[in-house]
């Protein structure tokens, strides 16, 4: 009788085994994760859409899971980074934001589910949260901006003017929106009377206003999310360099930089800004090929599924790489005299105002139809102009082969890097004081 042998892996081979199993394990907490949330935010939001209200704004279950969606998959990053990466291969700001012990199920759930963003945010990082839950957001170095050190051992900073200031804002953009933006709407663009009768500057001019009229809902229903975090007490970003307390760690729109945008890209830095930053986190830095296409189109993906979503953010796509074309080639030559700088700003707020006009009609619009009917009545002139750019004008290149905002992000986030900041959190030593102190000593000694 023959016994049947039994094949002992080599060491080698349970070495190899071992290592395949931990790489898999190393994605799970990032992509895996990832992808299961937005897959069932996408069923979300198809459900809504196509069974419920379609081309109805409602509050309705689907705006909650896209602002969990993102603490969900932000959190899944940065336990990532934290507990499977090395700290060499992290980025300054995903160093800062790593965490490095998986949280409790409290923990968890008290960061995704607590009442001041449940509704509509905004999105915080969890080690912003845990800090603020712990009572530690006070504790914190001097502003970004080389502000003044915190009163040691002073009261605690009041959010209460913020509160109020924010509140105005509300109100203020609340009216706005109840009395001109059904004066001026979007769909008016698309009037029939409107296209064959209007000159091409009574176009260009109505379609700025009405998108300007657009915006103040945006600009009311997130600084008023953020007021609320305020006077709970969270939202503490330090001290500026007069001693002011901040109150926009998590602030999500800065209104008078939107309005006097001269960048496809500056317009895009100050709207949303969290879910910009989010965006960056969990895609921008973490892509091979194309990351501002990749971003773009998650972006898309991420608001739902409306054809108008997706003809924008494409769009913008477009916008965003002959901006960067441009910019390239032609800022330089007028950055040296303030007359020429002037009418530069001049030039470029009026093209940025009117090409993120001409972006967004598709996300107001929603539908395809639409859409396209709005395009061809400007004969798609500013897609052909984006294409003539990036033909014409290709952008720069630096060292490397990076491109110039490339090699200028690299350079802040080393400077960053260096500073032991990241770029929306705090560091939480206990020695902040001892610290303040070497911070003031360098500061005077101009070593800083």
């Amino acid at each position: 009788m023959h016994l049947p042998l039994t094949v002992v892996p080599s060491s080698s081979a349970r070495e190899q085994e071992l290592s395949r199993f931990q790489n898999s394990l190393k994605k799970a907490p990032g992509e895996y994760c990832f992808v299961f949330a937005l897959g069932y935010l996408i069923v979300c939001q198809i459900t809504r859409v196509y069974i419920f209200d379609y081309g109805q704004y409602s509050a309705d279950f689907s705006g909650p899971m896209m602002i969990i969606t993102q603490k969900i998959t932000s959190l899944a990053y940065e336990i990532h980074d934290g507990m499977f990466r090395k700290d060499e291969d992290l980025t300054p700001s995903q160093r800062d934001l790593a965490v490095r012990r998986m949280p409790s199920l409290l923990e968890y759930l008290s960061y995704n589910c607590n009442f001041m963003g449940i509704l509509a945010g905004p999105l915080c990082s969890y080690k912003d949260y845990i800090t603020f839950i712990e009572g530690r957001s006070y504790h914190v170095p001097r502003g970004e901006d080389g502000g003044a050190e915190p009163p040691c051992g002073g009261a605690e900073p009041s959010p209460n003017a913020a509160v109020v200031q924010k509140l105005v804002v509300c109100g203020l953009s609340l009216l706005v929106h109840l009395t001109v933006s059904n004066a001026l709407p979007v769909e008016y663009n698309i009037d029939e009377h409107f296209r064959a009768t209007a000159s091409w500057p009574t176009k260009a001019l109505y379609l700025y206003v009405s998108l300007l009229a657009a915006r103040p809902k945006y600009y009311f229903a997130w600084t008023l999310a953020d007021a609320i975090n305020n006077a709970a007490g969270f939202g503490f970003r330090g001290f500026d360099r007069h001693g002011e307390a901040r109150w926009d760690l998590i602030s999500n729109v800065r209104i008078q930089q939107i309005e006097g945008s001269t960048s496809f890209k500056m317009f895009l830095d100050n709207w949303n800004i969290q879910t910009a930053l989010w965006l960056k986190r969990v895609c921008y830095e973490r892509t091979t090929w194309s990351p501002t296409i990749q971003t773009f189109v998650l972006s898309a993906i991420w608001h739902g599924v409306y054809p108008g979503y997706y003809l924008t953010f494409l769009t913008g796509v477009l916008m965003t790489l002959a901006a960067r074309a441009m910019r390239s080639n032609f800022r330089h030559h007028f950055v040296a005299s303030p007359p020429l700088k002037l009418l530069y700003d001049a030039l470029t707020w009026a093209a940025t105002q009117l090409a993120v006009s001409y972006t967004v009609v598709p996300f107001v619009l929603l539908s395809v139809q639409p859409s396209f009917s709005f395009y061809s009545s400007w004969y798609y002139s500013l897609h052909i102009a984006g294409v003539l750019v990036l033909l014409l004008f290709p952008v720069k290149k630096t060292q490397h082969g990076k491109e110039p905002h490339e090699h200028r992000r690299l350079s802040r986030a080393k400077k960053f890097d260096e500073n032991s900041l990241g770029q929306n959190s705090f560091p939480t030593a206990n020695n902040v004081c001892n610290q303040g102190a070497a911070s003031a000593a360098r500061h005077s000694s101009g070593k800083e």
